[in-house]
């Protein structure tokens, strides 16, 4: 087969001489014509430069210093700037990882795709918006002439990333390249996208440069697949080859910090992080933190091996065992106990919209509606479903940093109000999605435990220093952690500095906010065991908000599905997740991308966005977009159905059922 994309030998540097960092060392791979690509690997790796590099859209004081890049046999690397503005968007176009920064955010939707339409396919007038209507429409976005008008900001996570798809499309090009396209979607919208791409790239016969780290979506979208460490690629291979047998040490541990489904024990995790670009390198890269280093891998930068039709880089790949066992080593189960530690009875949260001159409140966004959960001390509750069902504001009403419009909430048997908040905030604590934004930049990490230690009174002013040290020793992070600021530190210790600080005051409950939600696999491994062995020791009780059924699974005792503000679905988490009775849970758990081929499993697809909790559907708020919507679900929202062992739905499809 013929390489649509050739890539050999690249070198992108910063700087020049002998202090240059190559930020991508060498690389060579090639792309087909209606094949998918996939480049996996940690952050920090390399893959997102190797894509800028391909495009020419390297930052101030990159460059690239040797090797070649052939696009359907044209050397991209020699063309003068002017022609290579035709390559861009017109050979090879480009996803973005976050679509709010990718698109201008005061410039509406459809003057941005009829831009790159004008540009590339020289259209104008009333050709051009029928072209981008066309567009819209061909990744799957619903009332396509009506989202011309709008901006970013007026449309979902979703719907943006398919706006990104259908401005690359522009150009009808040839090769493109998916940068992380789904990392900070729903499983729902992630299963959409994917599926547009799939769809895109067998119509068009393009070729398709995937750079994730998410092995799932690896596996369901990939016919090649290059393991990059370091700015090399250390392993190549076919999926299904790469899937059934890893070779390298790296790639092997990437596997085994996978959560896996029913298996509660320790994940692997790989010690250290990816070195620095400045870091002298010298032999294999990935040497001090692998488990079977020898004397030789600290010296001898390893060349290509063949094994098998895979090719690796690694001294020792033929002599490993096939697999890495994983420690099997249980946590001890937590027993639930008679009385919750937190009780929630019909919380609601609606914010008013107000217009006019005067304010005057025409209506509410009901974003939490008369929601009730209770969790036991040292277990867990994830609360599950899609972005703006609700899930941040129920933890944050909890917690009153937003304040409820009804409802009650007790904890230890006091019920929470207006006056006795403080008792609350010492009992209760949370983690945020983002510990960079959480986290205050000019504030010392000594400074910033020692905060709420300070502002509750929590033990003696003399003591607090050394309780200080022991909760940085606690969450994995060195004593000389206290004297740094946040941005010192990698994306997985700030997320344990946010831990230490809410362990600080000593709380009873921990309300975790996506807490993994934008880690590497390898440092999400690292912050499920730390949060596993927190409860185990301390007997902590948390309220888990995810979207990652496959952290769910390994972490959670119980979960609660929300849909537009509401619980639709409740039990033990094994429970839920191994027989969904919902139609709404039945398609998250369908939508999860997987490593291993699930035979028989039919992978439901739901259509359109969640409607909007300003004016939520009479009825069940999924039966627009439930194929199983009878008469009754357009006119009642269900009562609660108990099935067993405390698992209960509000579905009049289930009830039918029975």
């Amino acid at each position: 087969m013929n390489a649509l994309l050739k890539v050999d030998k690249l070198v992108t540097a910063f700087g020049r001489g002998d202090d240059a960092l190559r930020v991508v060392d060498g690389i060579s791979f090639h792309v087909a014509a209606g094949e998918t690509y996939a480049l996996l690997g940690e952050s920090g790796c390399g893959k997102s430069m190797t894509a800028l590099s391909l495009m020419r859209l390297l930052p101030d004081g990159g460059h690239i210093a040797s090797g070649s890049v052939q696009l359907d046999g044209l050397d991209v690397l020699v063309l003068p700037e002017f022609d290579m503005r035709g390559v861009r968007g017109g050979g090879m176009a480009m996803i973005f990882q976050e679509p709010m920064l990718a698109l201008n955010p005061v410039i509406k939707v459809g003057t941005q795709i009829a831009e790159a339409l004008e540009l590339h396919q020289h259209l104008t007038g009333e050709a051009t918006w029928d072209a981008a209507c066309a567009l819209l429409n061909s990744v799957g976005v619903p009332d396509a002439e009506r989202r011309l008008d709008s901006y970013p900001f007026e449309l979902s996570g979703g719907l943006r990333q398919r706006v990104m798809i259908a401005m690359a499309l522009a150009g009808k090009p040839k090769l493109l390249i998916a940068d992380e396209p789904t990392t900070a979607l729903d499983v729902t919208i992630q299963a959409q996208v994917l599926e547009v791409l799939r769809k895109l790239r067998t119509e068009q016969q393009m070729g398709m440069l995937l750079i994730t780290h998410d092995l799932g979506v690896v596996a369901e979208n990939a016919d090649r697949v290059g393991v990059m460490y370091a700015g090399e690629l250390v392993e190549e291979g076919a999926r299904d080859a790469f899937f059934a047998a890893p070779k390298h040490p790296y790639s092997r541990m990437l596997f085994e910090a996978l959560p896996r489904p029913g298996d509660g024990g320790r994940l692997t995790t790989i010690p250290g992080q990816v070195p620095g670009f400045d870091d002298k390198l010298q032999g294999c890269r990935f040497a001090p933190r692998c488990p079977h280093t020898i004397a030789r891998c600290q010296s001898e930068s390893p060349d290509w091996q063949e094994l098998n039709g895979q090719r690796v880089r690694c001294h020792l790949a033929a002599e490993l065992p096939v697999r890495i066992e994983r420690e099997l080593t249980a946590h001890a189960k937590s027993t639930q106990s008679e009385e919750p530690l937190l009780q929630v009875e019909g919380l609601k949260v609606h914010f008013p919209v107000r217009r006019g001159f005067f304010q005057r409140t025409v209506g509410h966004v009901r974003a939490v509606d008369d929601v009730s959960l209770s969790i036991q001390a040292g277990r867990t509750l994830a609360l599950v479903g899609e972005s703006g069902c609700g899930k941040t504001t129920v933890g944050k009403a909890l917690l009153r940093l937003i304040e409820p419009t009804a409802g009650t909430v007790s904890l230890g048997g006091e019920i929470i109000h207006a006056n006795n908040a403080a008792t609350l905030r010492r009992r209760a604590q949370m983690v945020f999605q983002d510990p960079f934004s959480s986290l205050n930049p000019r504030m010392r990490v000594a400074d910033i435990l020692l905060e709420g230690m300070d502002a509750l009174g929590v033990g003696a002013a003399k003591d607090r220093r050394e309780v200080m040290t022991q909760l940085l020793r606690q969450v994995g992070l060195p004593e000389d952690a206290g004297g740094r600021y946040p941005h010192a530190f990698s994306g997985g210790q700030r997320q344990r500095i946010a831990i230490a600080r809410a362990l600080a005051v000593s709380p009873q409950l921990v309300i975790c906010d996506e807490p993994t939600s934008a880690l590497d696999v390898s440092v999400q491994a690292q912050i499920l065991n730390l949060l596993k062995d927190l409860q185990d020791s301390l007997g902590l009780a948390y309220l888990f908000i995810t979207h990652n059924l496959a952290v769910v699974d390994y972490l959670a005792h119980d979960v609660a599905v929300m849909y537009l503000g509401r619980i639709v679905e409740q039990g033990a988490a094994a429970d839920v997740l191994s027989s969904p009775r919902h139609p709404y849970t039945q398609a998250l758990v369908s939508a999860v991308p997987r490593i291993e081929p699930q035979t028989g499993q039919h992978i439901i697809r739901l259509e359109g966005d969640q409607p909007s909790p300003l004016n939520p559907p009479q009825g069940c708020h999924f039966h627009p977009r439930c194929s199983h919507a009878i008469e009754v679900c357009r006119q009642t929202f269900p009562d609660p159905t108990l099935l067993e062992n405390g698992h209960w739905v509000r579905c009049h499809w289930v009830v039918a059922q029975s």
